[in-house]
């Protein structure tokens, strides 16, 4: 599970963490326009992107927050469409912060993938192979229960026909593990195109871990082996 954000005294830092996170997926071309969502837990309370704002030009003041039931406490406008899901993730699964995103690659393989195998043993960060949630209507209580579903015993997910979610201890690390979600994307749909792509089996991947344990650790993201 995730670390819980801080207390509430720490609302606006989150503010702050989750406009840069914002405006550093949409450089990164993980969200076109308004077609995502990010938020952070401080305490009992939960900042999201707001619903309507383009997330490069967030700003802290943008950003709404909401109780664990959903109603807005601070800010203005309305949360994100999704914010259900995001409420349902820190309550199911601890997070700290979730990202959503339609991710090009990882959008891509929602429409055709009912699983993304492990492909690169790096994907042992996102919990191994990455489930396809049902496709469901977009803000709707069943598109929050099959990506719940989806999620278990993982930190990301990817949904039919729609996009990609991750979770993480707090949105630094819940955009890293985006972006290596998209990347595995990637991998997989380069291989893919090449012919039958060879995946990792439970052995192969419980050496990694074991190995991973030995070293104390694994280096950075898609980075070198210590």
């Amino acid at each position: 599970m995730g670390e819980l954000g801080g207390g509430g005294g720490d609302l606006e830092r989150e503010r702050r963490r989750l406009a840069h996170a914002a405006r550093q997926v949409a450089a990164r071309g993980l969200v076109v326009g308004t077609a995502g969502n990010l938020s952070a837990r401080a305490g009992e309370l939960v900042a999201i992107t707001p619903t309507g704002v383009p997330l490069e030009q967030l700003s802290p003041e943008q950003i709404v927050a909401v109780d664990l039931a959903g109603v807005v406490v601070d800010g203005h406008g309305s949360p994100s469409s999704e914010h259900s899901l995001h409420l349902g993730v820190y309550e199911r699964y601890g997070a700290g912060a979730v990202v959503h995103a339609h991710a090009p690659m990882a959008t891509a393989l929602g429409c055709l993938l009912d699983e993304l195998p492990v492909v690169h043993y790096q994907m042992l960060e996102l919990g191994g192979a990455v489930r396809v949630a049902p496709y469901a209507t977009f803000g709707t209580a069943e598109l929050a229960a099959v990506t719940l579903d989806a999620l278990e015993g993982r930190t990301a997910a990817l949904m039919a026909n729609h996009g990609a979610i991750v979770y993480a201890g707090d949105i630094d690390a819940a955009v890293e593990r985006m972006l290596l979600l998209e990347w595995a994307c990637s991998v997989y749909w380069h291989a893919a195109a090449l012919g039958s792509p060879r995946t990792l089996d439970e052995r192969q991947l419980a050496a990694v871990g074991s190995e991973i344990v030995r070293r104390g650790g694994y280096g950075a993201l898609r980075g070198e082996e210590r």
